[in-house]
């Protein structure tokens, strides 16, 4: 095994969602994991945590991205239309990634701990998206339900986006899903 190759994180990350694919998440270890991207175990722990931190190791910087386009939309902004800038700028972080992001979600839908794991990702950028918010001078609970619609905004067209024959880019179904929940609040 070489000490040093290039793209070490996605050769680790690729082989860790193949495993997890073949043999499911529970029955991998990090040594198959390792030894599947040709690297060591020691190399794998210089990149990741543990083996579930593979599937979650980019949420920080995805909720970054997010506040760092809310807290820059207009000033003028009402908070959806600046949740929606954070949409636009998450949505385009995911170009070219669809197949990774299908694999790596049906290895944690697969999953209980997993599952929880998602959750409190998402509850971290809602918690995020609120603080940024509040921020911009949106009050309370004005702030928190719009950080809170943004990632239920998120989940339904990031969900759409991994479907199966989806073709398009994700940030137009984060539009489309904006938009209709826009609808839905209209309707009396």
């Amino acid at each position: 095994m070489g000490r040093w190759e290039p793209n070490t994180r996605e050769r680790l990350a690729e082989a860790a969602l193949e495993l997890y694919g073949e043999r499911g998440y529970e029955q991998t270890t990090v040594a198959e994991i390792a030894g599947r991207a040709g690297l060591t175990e020691r190399t794998f722990f210089r990149h990741y945590g543990d083996k579930r931190e593979v599937l979650f190791a980019g949420s920080g910087e995805l909720e970054d991205l997010f506040a760092r386009a809310v807290a820059g939309a207009p000033e003028s902004a009402a908070p959806l239309d600046a949740v929606g800038a954070g949409l636009d700028a998450v949505g385009a972080s995911f170009a070219g990634r669809r197949d990774f992001a299908r694999a790596r979600q049906a290895v944690i839908m697969a999953n209980a701990e997993l599952r929880e794991r998602e959750l409190v990702k998402l509850a971290a950028i809602a918690a995020a998206l609120a603080r940024t918010l509040r921020g911009r001078g949106v009050p309370e609970p004005a702030a928190s339900l719009a950080a809170e619609a943004g990632v239920a905004v998120f989940k339904v067209g990031f969900e759409r986006w991994i479907g199966p024959g989806e073709k398009r880019a994700m940030p137009p179904l984060l539009r489309e899903a904006l938009a209709e929940l826009r609808a839905v609040a209209a309707r009396p």
